[in-house]
């Protein structure tokens, strides 16, 4: 028998308190619902755990995103459509004019409907908002600052025919004879003048958009020249800005989300008024009476049938954007679905690592 050390004694209470840490450990555990709750118990668990909880709230704050972001869409929808019916009965109102049954006095009446419907369109463009910031009144635009131009160079064309923008003229007596004949077929469209500026050298001939805007609908056929070397059509496209659009943070990280412009929704912007204060096409910005254009006349029968086709163009434009807003909420749709998925299974690959397996623990 050993007098100075009772070492089953000290056997025991080192036991003792091995089990008794580890019961408290385990009832830690029980009691928490995780078997990590120090980074003493899982280090390498632990910093895998919280990087997976950051990127799941992360996940599920883009889905609330994305949907506050589907809001926003319909409000700015929701208005357009009374803006398309706006539009629907001035065109109506505009047909109606344009019959040489109705008077001087008739046509005075349906003026004044379609000065207050114009007026009520740049209401709607004026004061539609969400969340305090307005939507429709340009805004929210990503637009052109600058504007474009295609250059045409015919250097060595000898023979066939030059065509530019549709426009094409045949071969003439010389090159420069023949770029003056195509500048002036270009400038005979009045639909390209309306919108382009020719300028011409004796080698080339030149595009530009009167105001800024893209470059879409700039066309050259160098197929159909013969002769020499043509360099071509060269395309500078003007500057673009989306600095004022929309942006969806639609993903737990940076560089995961998605821009939105909104246009100018207004009555001018849509082309159915322009600047002019007085007279009988007053029309204001919906908020006050304060006569700051001029709506569509409809007083004769050339200007009421003139008018039908600038509102059916502005029902037009209506509908273009009435179409990007419903393809960018679809997306937004699909991309909650995704979200939502992507968080449930993350959450489970998180509570393997983190959470108490009790089954394991009652073993």
């Amino acid at each position: 028998m050993i007098i100075n050390h009772n070492i089953a004694a000290l056997n025991t209470h080192r036991q003792l308190g091995s089990n008794n840490a580890q019961a408290s450990k385990n009832l830690e555990k029980l009691s928490s619902g995780l078997q990590i709750n120090r980074a003493g118990d899982d280090a390498a668990g632990l910093a895998i755990s919280e990087k997976m909880r950051g990127q799941i709230r992360g996940l599920d704050m883009a889905a609330k995103n994305s949907q506050d972001g589907i809001s926003l869409i319909q409000t700015a929808e929701g208005a357009l459509n009374e803006t398309h019916d706006i539009l629907q009965r001035m065109r109506e109102l505009a047909t109606q004019a344009a019959n040489d049954t109705n008077t001087s006095s008739d046509r005075g009446e349906i003026q004044k409907e379609i000065n207050s419907l114009t007026s009520e369109i740049n209401r709607i463009g004026n004061t539609t908002e969400f969340n305090t910031q307005k939507l429709l009144n340009g805004d929210k635009a990503a637009e052109y600052t600058s504007n474009s131009e295609m250059v045409v160079d015919f250097t060595g064309v000898t023979g066939g025919s030059l065509s530019v923008m549709g426009e094409t003229v045949a071969w003439g007596t010389d090159l420069a004879t023949s770029i003056t004949a195509l500048e002036t077929a270009i400038n005979g469209n009045t639909e390209l003048a309306a919108k382009y500026d020719v300028t011409k050298t004796a080698t080339s001939i030149t595009i530009t958009t009167k105001e800024f805007g893209s470059s879409e609908g700039m066309t050259a056929n160098m197929s159909v020249a013969t002769g020499g070397t043509p360099a071509g059509a060269t395309i500078t496209e003007g500057n673009f800005d989306d600095t004022k659009a929309l942006n969806f943070q639609i993903g737990a990280n940076e560089n995961q989300g998605m821009k939105l412009d909104i246009s100018d929704m207004r009555s001018k912007a849509l082309g159915i008024s322009t600047d002019g204060v007085g007279g009988a096409l007053g029309v204001t910005n919906g908020t006050n009476s304060t006569v700051t254009e001029q709506a569509l006349d409809v007083s004769t029968h050339t200007d009421a049938a003139s008018a039908v086709t600038k509102i059916q163009a502005a029902i037009d434009q209506v509908s273009g954007e009435r179409s990007k807003l419903g393809a960018t909420q679809n997306r937004l749709e699909h991309t909650i679905n995704n979200l939502g998925t992507s968080s449930e299974n993350l959450t489970a690959a998180e509570s393997r690592i983190r959470d108490v397996d009790y089954v394991l623990s009652a073993a």
